[in-house]
């Protein structure tokens, strides 16, 4: 995998997401529901492409 795969994939992964959302002041309960979801939907297409 390319460093480019690599950073996009870190960059989108729901953890970091979910840490930058912290790091903005989101509410923690609102936060990990909305890395749940957005890591059943929209992740997996993400690292299938970039693997």
């Amino acid at each position: 995998m390319t460093s480019l795969g690599l950073s996009i994939q870190h960059r989108l992964n729901p953890l970091h997401m979910y840490c930058r959302l912290l790091g903005l002041g989101v509410n923690k309960s609102f936060g990990l529901s909305l890395c749940r979801c957005y890591e059943k939907t929209f992740f997996k297409l993400v690292k299938f492409f970039t693997d």
